[in-house]
């Protein structure tokens, strides 16, 4: 007798191992990241003497670019090829990055490696958001989020602390970087049990009856940048997010150094910030699937622009922290809210590269933000640099309370 295909189910309860299974990938995922957060630009000045802010930042371009770029393709790939070979290949692209970073003779192989990580980045993380997004269907998305986003930025958080105190107490290289060796092979060895979500994706699209026309891949490029007022104001505003946390992720611990903080008080800041908005996302994603999308991702905007303008002004710890909190906080807000405002708006059959388009324009961010960043500081200061990131976030907090409208309502309609 032939057996029959197991019955796809939406949501967490139906789905709750293979939710849970990749919420613990993207720990891992974020971990990646985390490796870089508070040291490299410490490695920039010592190991490769690099003065200039623009040559030091220029690893945060690399990444950026590159997994802007890879965020497109994954978006494409998921709807072509399925999502769970897309994520086990961003694991594979992974692999050298920790040993290149330990070991690497020149600035140059430092940016390579950070082409690596920006490919994989786009790749693992894009899946998981994609996925997550596909079992948890329409009712809980920004729950979905949430979790997913949790996981990524609280794992940051938790990295970049311990390869600050690893640097502290043996050096920058190559001790801070072994645990990125272990990160591969866990995320590696769990995304390999990880079943395909793209089926569920077939089923909403089945059982929702929105916007289905067919699009051209440059018809919705355009739609989801530039002509739907919703979609192109959460991709602008995913732009500036990113834009102000690769400010965040270049200078912020040079800022910090100049003020005679140690290794420890720069790696503690390094951490609070992504761990505010790790945890915060348990709360806001739910928040926004009750209250709406619309006036967290402005709020949120402002309150980062509060945050950053706190740490231009001050000069000490204590302030450096509030500013941290508060960056948090914002990002905390925006973060898992904007993802969600996706996937009210793309229809199912189409999400996916909508997703995919949306993270090409956050992430290009962080090159746009590490580039004027370094820009500005090595004109003017860094000082004058992060009070501009600053009176950037806030513009965007206007944009999107001007053109979003609310999401929300048009997921429950």
């Amino acid at each position: 007798m032939a057996s029959t295909a197991p019955e796809v189910k939406l949501g967490l309860g139906a789905n709750l191992g293979q939710f849970t299974l990749l919420v613990v990938v993207n720990a891992f995922v974020g971990a990646m990241v985390g490796l870089e957060r508070s040291i490299l630009p410490a490695i920039a000045e010592h190991d490769f003497h690099l003065a200039a802010r623009a040559a030091v930042l220029s690893f945060i371009v690399a990444f950026g670019i590159s997994k802007a770029l890879t965020n497109y393709l994954a978006g494409r790939l998921s709807d072509a090829i399925g999502r769970r070979r897309v994520l086990l290949v961003g694991w594979a692209v992974a692999i050298p990055v920790p040993f290149l970073l330990m070991w690497a003779p020149s600035w140059g192989w430092i940016l390579f490696a950070n082409v690596l990580l920006g490919i994989s980045q786009g790749l693992t993380w894009s899946t998981t958001v994609i996925m997550k997004i596909d079992l948890a269907g329409p009712a809980r998305r920004g729950f979905a989020m949430g979790l997913n986003e949790f996981a990524g930025y609280g794992a940051v958080a938790v990295s970049a602390l311990a390869t600050g105190y690893v640097a502290s107490a043996y050096g920058l290289r190559p001790e801070p970087f072994y645990l990125g060796v272990g990160y591969v092979v866990l995320g590696l060895g769990l995304s390999l049990i990880v079943k395909d979500t793209h089926a569920h994706a077939r089923k909403e699209a089945s059982d929702h009856h929105g916007d289905t026309g067919v699009m051209t891949q440059r018809e919705l490029f355009l739609r989801t940048s530039f002509t739907d007022p919703d979609l192109s104001s959460i991709s602008q505003a995913g732009l500036v997010n990113n834009l102000n946390d690769g400010m965040a992720w270049g200078l912020f611990p040079l800022f910090y150094a100049a003020t005679s903080l140690s290794l420890e008080q720069v790696a503690w800041l390094a951490a609070i910030y992504p761990g505010v908005w790790g945890i915060g996302q348990l709360f806001t994603g739910a928040l926004s699937d009750r209250v709406g999308r619309k006036w967290l991702i402005a709020g949120g905007m402002w309150i980062q622009a509060v945050g950053i303008a706190l740490i231009a002004a001050s000069s000490s710890f204590a302030p450096f922290v509030g500013g941290a909190v508060l960056l948090g906080a914002g990002t905390a807000m925006v973060y898992p809210t904007l993802l969600a405002a996706i996937g009210d708006v793309a229809h199912a059959s189409w999400r996916a590269s909508a997703v995919g388009i949306y993270r090409l324009w956050r992430d290009l961010g962080y090159a746009i933000g590490a580039l004027l960043a370094g820009i500005v500081a090595d004109l003017v200061g860094v000082g004058a640099a992060i009070w501009l990131v600053a009176a950037l976030t806030a513009g965007s907090g206007v944009v999107v309370a001007v053109r979003l409208t609310e999401t929300l309502k048009r997921r429950r309609a």
